[in-house]
């Protein structure tokens, strides 16, 4: 099995200036000795560092890729958009939207960022990859085609997306995010499309707190290819793999996408500072089972994760490597430190039954098998 690992350290020198954690540094908010931007390049290069040391990375086509072109952008962004945001990136740095600092050669960090979910995606629908990760970096599932927000400058998944469907590489694509955030970006721009399914499993009115409901299917031609699975703050492992079940899986299997595309987000693990769920590395690496076994049914094994949010950088590496362990079928492990104590604090019998009951009932409305 050959996976890719789409990889720029350039990518890494992203920066979103002096923040203490949410917050811009100024008045009452302190700077922090250490730290900034929850967003910052730890977490990703920490993931990578483990998967050397293991020996992981030795066994995965280790690639960069050439940033999206202007063509490939304004496929999904504005003109006037991209402009601005050269302009305010070539003069220093800014911000365009809520919560989207970047710092000279923004742009073109973000561009990169785009590029590697590009170049992994045609080499995943190509046929030179089984599966490919690309560690994308700024995140962009939160972008909108004219209004960056959620450390997201560019829609890297859409951005893929778009090129692919131009060089008739794929007509149909899934996109299953499971970051904890709502993937407000991406459901916005295929929303009234019925050639791309959209699902998001997130935290219940975590960020953006107006977006992410469960009633929301899509409108026109798009009307029943969005699908959001809002689950209520606290839900673990067992409401997890059944949202999967129950809910995401079928309705991507009903589907039939070409290429199932994961919006790979790790701050639902359980001690991730933007989130409040209770996931582990078991969830992590259960799910990965679950898309590989849907893709090798569906699409012929296609699948493409593309990295979004994460804040721990401690954590973030192990849940990681359990995800592309299972992706390239590999025996090589970093064990969970933290496992044991992780599952002791997963929920209550009592908690679990209130969530899956939730659960229950969104596969109840959408008619799906108990």
């Amino acid at each position: 099995m050959a996976t890719g690992f789409y990889w720029d350290e350039r990518s890494m020198w992203h920066g979103g200036g002096n923040y203490a954690g949410m917050f811009p540094v100024g008045g009452q908010v302190q700077p922090m000795t250490a730290g900034g931007l929850p967003e910052s390049p730890e977490s990703k290069r920490r993931m990578k560092n483990l998967m050397e040391m293991t020996g992981l990375l030795a066994t995965l086509q280790v690639q960069s890729a050439a940033p999206a072109t202007r063509a490939d952008m304004e496929r999904v962004h504005p003109a006037a958009y991209l402009d601005a945001f050269k302009e305010k990136s070539d003069a220093g740095g800014g911000e365009l939207g809520l919560r989207t600092p970047f710092g000279p050669g923004g742009f073109e960090m973000a561009a990169l960022s785009a590029g590697l979910a590009k170049e992994a995606l045609f080499a995943v629908l190509d046929g030179r990859l089984d599966n490919a990760y690309a560690m994308s970096r700024p995140p962009g599932h939160h972008c909108l085609p004219d209004w960056p927000n959620g450390f997201c400058l560019m829609a890297n998944i859409a951005i893929a997306i778009e090129a692919a469907r131009a060089e008739g590489r794929a007509a149909r694509f899934a996109v299953l995010d499971w970051d904890v955030h709502h993937g407000n970006g991406t459901e916005a721009i295929f929303y009234e499309r019925d050639d791309v399914l959209t699902v998001s499993i997130h935290q219940e009115n975590n960020y953006p707190v107006d977006t992410g409901a469960f009633a929301d299917r899509g409108r026109g031609k798009g009307e029943g290819f969005n699908l959001n699975i809002p689950l209520p703050p606290g839900a673990g492992h067992k409401v997890y793999l059944a949202a999967m079940d129950r809910i995401a899986l079928p309705a991507i299997r009903a589907f039939g996408p070409d290429v199932l595309i994961i919006a790979c987000g790790f701050d639902a693990a359980i001690n991730d500072p933007l989130g409040r769920m209770l996931c582990t590395q078991a969830t992590f690496r259960a799910m990965t089972k679950q898309v590989m076994a849907l893709a090798d049914e569906v699409c012929d094994g296609k699948l493409l994760m593309v990295h979004e949010g994460g804040y721990s950088e401690a954590y973030v590496p192990f849940c990681g490597h359990a995800v592309i362990q299972e992706m390239a079928g590999s025996s090589i492990d970093a064990p969970d430190p933290h496992g044991p104590v992780f599952a002791k604090r997963q929920p209550t019998a009592v908690y679990d039954a209130f969530a899956l009951g939730i659960v229950a009932d969104m596969a109840r409305q959408l008619g799906l098998a108990p």
